[in-house]
């Protein structure tokens, strides 16, 4: 909730908005203006003969700064997490350390210093897969940070569906945790931006969830959001986060609403979509709209900018965690901004659009945007420092409780991760204790959601795993589950890390030790598993035998593209991963016997 000094109390910024109103069918819209050689951005004019008051210029400049996937990260995230590759000027790369709200919230306010003519957004996922300090509290600091922060409005990602609906209600609205109750005196007072849901319906109803658009305005300038997140989240979502919704076409919901706003007289439109897409570069400042070997970006967002209306003036983007400031054609052919702002908090988006008061559209010709680092070389915002202080001091307790040992950092980056080899260990590990048959475990990619580091984060001294960290690496809440599977479906499952939803974007499953394999990228599909590589401590599958296997409760449902996952028998629910982690973490290592991390090599790769 603000505190009584927050500068931006809702009901007062309220007053100088449009909401927005109900909906209905709609398709494509019409063309941006474009601006004249010869136009200026702002100013006034007055009329001559006396003390009238002034009148603006017909083009106003509009700052739009955005930014996506924050997940709760207000403290500086650690390791690869926390940082950017930069391009420099003589091709080399350098990686700067980045994130975190106390550098964000300064970096931001600096930004619009000198820009009456402001707005905030974001493309989702602001919520969920949350470190402890926000995790713990069903993310209700992230929601008071975004608040000070003054973001204007967010599209809904996948993850603002992982406790379900009516969770994501209750951060909109306010109100206390229905099981956890209030954490402090001041209860929960929820965001004071909307978050925005066009295509995620009520499955009795029929209607959004929560508000399709949202209009923002100053002195007759008007601009419409709309917000959507992807339309496969109900397979990458838990089945109880999605109970009772239907996830509609990202293109055909923006069109439909583009149209609504068009008939309410707001012809500047801007997508926020979470669904993104993957660069060819890694350094957020590259050329994306080079001609030569590394420029371009590919993946959903691609066909999505192509077939939203041109009535759309930019896409602000999400999901992937890239980040890119890309021109892709509208369906008229039209270049259109379609931007990323990696995630974490690691950068944020400055794009500046051109209004034209005469059309009430955007001159598309004038739209300019670039990514900005959220370095740690600025000073700290005083609010956020001591909101973390706040939620840090709740959470100490738990969080800084030992768990483990480790002897060098564990990252979590590579097609195969000593974090997700270890992850995917302790639950072969805990599978053992249910049943002493389980013969291995595969961990989903996504759900490895950070490192470990070897260097202290405070006062626990190097080498030390907190609970903390551990929460932050598995913030999910699922259930270590078995199930039996034939050696035929084991195969099957391997070879669908590559072919169907996952061809375009493989997701590489993290194997358990003594599970070998090579994967060959130079072919496609499934043949990207080499079948006859395939081992189990040491010995090929057997199709028709029958093997244990341990997972978490996603994966047992078939998510992240693997319906075969799903057919699993003989089910058995064990406890939640993050305490399987705990209990791996605590039996096999020591103050003098650190763990060494997993080699990562388990998979051949031949590239």
């Amino acid at each position: 909730m603000p505190t009584t000094d927050q500068p931006n109390h809702p009901a007062r910024r309220r007053t100088r908005r449009l909401l927005a109103a109900a909906a209905a069918l709609a398709t494509a819209g019409a063309l941006a203006a474009a601006l004249p050689a010869s136009a200026s951005t702002g100013g006034h004019h007055h009329r001559p003969g006396g003390h009238h008051k002034p009148v603006p210029g017909r083009y106003q400049d509009v700052q739009l700064l955005s930014f996506n996937d924050l997940h709760g990260n207000l403290e500086p995230p650690s390791g690869s997490s926390g940082r950017v590759t930069e391009l420099q000027p003589d091709g080399t790369t350098k990686t700067i350390d980045a994130g975190g709200v106390e550098y964000l919230a300064t970096h931001l306010r600096d930004a619009r210093k000198g820009h009456p003519y402001s707005i905030t957004a974001a493309g989702g996922d602001m919520v969920g897969a949350s470190p402890l300090i926000s995790g713990l509290f069903h993310d209700e600091p992230t929601i008071e940070a975004l608040n000070k922060l003054k973001l204007d409005v967010t599209s809904v990602g996948n993850h603002e569906f992982d406790e379900g609906a009516r969770e994501l209600a209750r951060l909109q609205n306010g109100g206390c945790h229905p099981k956890d109750g209030c954490y402090t005196d001041e209860g929960f007072s929820g965001a004071d931006f909307p978050y925005l849901a066009a295509n995620v319906l009520d499955e009795k109803t029929g209607k959004p969830i929560l508000k399709p658009y949202w209009v923002w305005q100053k002195r007759g300038v008007k601009i419409g959001f709309i917000g959507v997140t992807l339309e496969g989240t109900p397979g990458i979502v838990s089945a109880d986060g999605v109970k009772g919704l239907a996830f509609k076409d990202e293109v055909e919901t923006i069109n439909k609403y583009a149209k609504v706003l068009q008939r309410q007289g707001v012809q500047s439109i801007v997508a926020l979509i979470h669904e993104g897409g993957y660069p060819a570069s890694g350094s957020y400042n590259y050329d994306c709209d080079s001609p030569a070997a590394g420029g371009g970006i590919s993946g959903p967002i691609v066909d999505i900018a192509k077939n939203v209306t041109p009535a759309v003036d930019a896409l602000v983007t999400g999901h992937t965690h890239n980040a890119y400031v890309c021109t892709i054609p509208d369906p008229a052919g039209k270049p259109r901004m379609v931007t990323s702002a990696s995630s974490f908090g690691r950068l944020y988006t400055d794009t500046t659009l051109t209004y034209d008061r005469r059309t009430g559209d955007i001159a598309r010709t004038a739209v300019k945007s670039a990514n900005h680092v959220v370095s740690r070389d600025v000073p700290k915002a005083a609010d956020m420092t001591e909101l973390i202080g706040k939620w840090n001091a709740l959470a100490a307790p738990i969080g800084n409780r030992p768990i483990g040992y480790i002897s060098a950092d564990v990252p979590n980056t590579g097609t195969e991760s000593p974090m997700g080899d270890l992850i995917a260990d302790a639950q072969l590990a805990y599978g053992k204790q249910l049943d002493p048959n389980t013969s291995l475990a595969l961990m989903n990619p996504g759900g490895v959601r950070a490192g470990l580091t070897y260097a202290a984060k405070a006062a626990e001294g190097d080498g030390v795993v907190t609970y903390a960290e551990g929460f932050t690496v598995q913030p999910f809440a699922n259930t270590v589950n078995l199930q039996d599977f034939t050696g035929a479906q084991l195969v099957q499952v391997l070879k669908e890390q590559v072919s169907g939803p996952n061809q375009a974007a493989p997701k590489i499953l993290q194997p358990s030790a003594g599970l070998t394999y090579t994967l060959d990228m130079t072919k496609t599909g499934a043949d990207r598993v080499v079948t006859d590589s395939i081992r189990l401590n040491g010995k090929p599958l057997d199709p028709a035998a029958t093997y244990r296997v341990a997972t978490n409760s996603f994966l047992a449902g078939g998510g992240d593209g693997f319906p075969t996952l799903g057919q699993g028998t003989n089910d058995v629910v064990g406890t939640d991963d993050l305490a399987a982690l705990v209990q791996y973490l605590t039996a096999n290592s020591s103050a003098t016997s650190p763990l060494t991390p997993p080699a990562a090599n388990r998979i051949t790769i031949t590239q």
